[in-house]
């Protein structure tokens, strides 16, 4: 037995080494100061009177896949709080009030909350379950689908365009927000500079005929200075007031995401709260004014027929994207700095119901205002509000001029549409910040270099946002305004829904949310077959009628600010905008598939497998790291050199056995 064993295992030193370095070599033993190799590790012992176990040295393991630590929320009311005050912004407080009225009044909450239902909740959930398992941005959260790359880049482009105009608006609020410490105001018509205007109604503006309110003509004249400008052509030089406005916005958003997560996680609980007391506030001083029931009628009156009209919809669904900031990459970022087995359903529940509670509620405390404000002028409430800025700059301050003690409701009104604002940004830089910070780790690791580029990145959509606080820099606000949510942002939700459930696999993703919730209580089980009806078919169907209404409205309309017609090589550079981002898909689709093998249908189906490290970056939870296996960790083979010892051992073993 001892010369059979011997000689099975008996092998040139040559031959054991090479048996060693190979991956899944067969089983071979060593007998006395010989080498035996086995699927595995490898070990290698010295020859000598050893103890069996300490002839056995540790096994060299492979190499661990290296997880850069990540940051995370310091509560799960900061993560709360953050999306709520990235959700509701400033489009809650005019944009809103003004589609509802616009179509129809009341009637048009039923296209509302139909659209709420069954694209804006399933998309929302959908965004903050991805980023919360795969732990990542919106580029690199994409390794669950290579081919799908380029949702995240046109997520990226998205998020630039929105941050390139959004501070602008902020700039306008400092301005306001300066000048309302100014007794009496400065667009009211107790200012001595407005008394020949307010006591003559025969001033008019020359493109329109009509009379020009003392709001209208500081929003036009010593705000934008749009009256110095012939149209998109002809932008004129910078309005350094604007402009250092706009320099002192982008250093507070720096300063508020100079520490990441742990700065602007702290500021939200300020930032995201005062604007509910603020409308509170507004409601309570509103229902007291003389004609507010007379606002409030025209806001909640319903008109059926128009429900059979496309507009209606079309408004109401982007309205939801609006407001929810669906496809902007914002709430994947966000969620991808929460803990791992954070209630993912519970949290969409919650900020989507806040979200459109508060569009409604604001509604009440805006068309109390603006029905006073129809009662003083003797004018229709239609007749007293604008789309666009023109609600927030030239009704709201007229209104406010109107209430006693204009001063004080002033820059209150106007302390909330910052803080309104500063929130929506946050979540916007956050989206583009995390998905360069995901592409490039050692930006993350370096504070100087993280700091250096988000300087950088807020300087250069200092010297971008240059254009839009000129002259005519209204001209192209309202251009990109108008097409960088548009048909690209409906294209880029619409893939990302289609992914999810047909490449990535539907069955799998609602998996990976039950996994992530610690103990699924039956109704999230229940809840998510709802949400896979509307994954699969609902919103997929509802984002194609939208993209097709958009298409045909783009092309038989025209693009519009006041009396200017945007000629037709603007309106062309705004379908540029929106097919940039759109495109991003197809092109980072076909790298995907250029760099497989095999024929055109086996690239295809390589390139819609998540990678191995997909669920690497979950492991910032104890309870996933427990569980995780590491499935592309390849074991090699080890070696181990049996002693006398051991050989004695296994004959007595054997004669025992007989």
């Amino acid at each position: 037995m001892q010369d059979q064993n011997g000689k099975a295992a008996h092998g040139s030193p040559d031959v054991a080494s090479e048996n060693t370095a190979q991956v899944g070599a067969e089983n071979s033993v060593h007998f006395n100061d010989h080498t035996i190799t086995q699927n595995g590790h490898s070990a290698t012992t010295t020859a000598g009177p050893q103890s069996p176990i300490d002839s056995r040295a540790p096994s060299p393991l492979p190499t661990p896949v290296q997880i850069e630590p990540r940051e995370q929320w310091g509560g799960k009311y900061e993560f709360l709080l953050s999306c709520i005050g990235y959700c509701v912004g400033l489009g809650n407080v005019w944009r809103f009030p003004y589609l509802c009225y616009r179509n129809g009044g009341g009637v048009f909450l039923i296209p509302y909350f139909i659209m709420l239902f069954v694209c804006g909740v399933p998309l929302f959930l959908m965004e903050l379950s991805l980023g919360q398992y795969g732990a990542a941005g919106p580029i690199t959260v994409w390794k669950c689908c290579p081919l799908l790359k380029g949702i995240g880049i046109g997520m990226l482009c998205v998020s630039t365009l929105v941050c390139l105009y959004y501070n602008v608006i902020i700039a306008w609020t400092f301005y306001y927000l300066g000048s309302s410490f100014q007794s009496p105001l400065p667009w009211s018509c107790d200012a001595l500079a407005n008394a020949a205007i307010c006591g003559n109604n025969t001033i008019s503006n020359s493109s329109s005929g009509r009379a020009l309110s003392p709001s209208e003509i500081f929003w036009n004249e010593r705000v934008l200075g749009v009256v110095n400008s012939e149209g998109l052509h002809d932008p004129g030089p910078v309005r350094w007031p604007l402009g250092l406005c706009l320099l002192a916005a982008w250093i507070i958003i720096f300063l508020c995401m100079l520490k990441g997560i742990h700065s602007s996680g702290k500021v939200v609980y300020v930032t995201a709260t005062f604007p509910y007391f603020v409308l509170i506030v507004l409601i309570i001083r509103g229902a007291t004014l003389e004609g507010s029931l007379q606002g409030v009628a025209f806001y909640l009156t319903p008109d059926w027929s128009r429900l059979a009209n496309a507009q209606v919809w079309n408004d109401a669904a982007s309205q939801i994207f609006y407001s929810l900031g669906i496809g902007v990459g914002g709430l994947l970022s966000m969620a991808s700095y929460n803990k791992f087995d954070n209630n993912v359903i519970r949290d969409t529940i919650i900020i989507t119901t806040g979200n459109c509670c508060t569009s409604f509620f604001a509604g009440f405390a805006i068309f109390s205002i603006l029905g006073h404000m129809a009662w003083r002028k003797g004018v229709p409430v239609a007749k007293v509000a604008d789309t666009g800025p023109g609600l927030a700059f030239v009704a709201y301050p007229e209104a406010l001029a109107l209430l006693p003690g204009s001063v004080f409701w002033s820059i209150l009104f106007f302390l909330m549409l910052f803080m309104l604002g500063v929130d929506t940004l946050f979540g916007n830089m956050e989206g583009i910040t995390t998905a360069v910070l995901d592409e490039f780790p050692q930006l993350r690791r370096n504070t100087l270099h993280k700091s250096l580029f988000l300087g950088t990145l807020c300087f250069f959509f200092y010297l971008m946002g240059l254009l839009l606080v000129t002259d005519g820099g209204i001209y192209w606000f309202t251009l990109i305004d108008s097409f960088s949510t548009s048909f690209g942002l409906i294209i880029i939700t619409l893939f990302m829904c289609i992914g999810i459930s047909f490449f990535y696999g539907v069955d799998q993703f609602c998996q990976d949310i039950i996994d992530m919730i610690c103990h699924c209580p039956p109704w999230c089980s229940k809840v998510l077959i709802y949400f896979k009806a509307c994954w699969v078919f609902f919103t997929p169907f509802l984002l194609l009628f939208i993209l097709t209404y958009i298409f045909i409205e783009m092309y038989n309309t025209s693009l519009t600010y006041g009396t200017y017609v945007y000629p037709r090589w603007g309106k062309a550079l705004g379908v540029c905008m929106g097919a940039t981002c759109s495109l991003q898909i197809l092109i980072w689709g076909t790298v995907a598939i250029c760099k497989q093998t095999g024929t055109l249908k086996e690239r295809f189906q390589k390139s819609i497998r998540p990678l191995n490290t997909w669920r690497v970056n979950n492991l910032n939870s104890a309870r996933a790291a427990e569980a995780f296996v590491e499935p592309e960790r390849v074991e090699g083979p080890f070696t181990v050199t049996l002693t006398d010892m051991d050989f004695t051992a296994m004959t007595w073993e054997v004669g025992s056995e007989s």
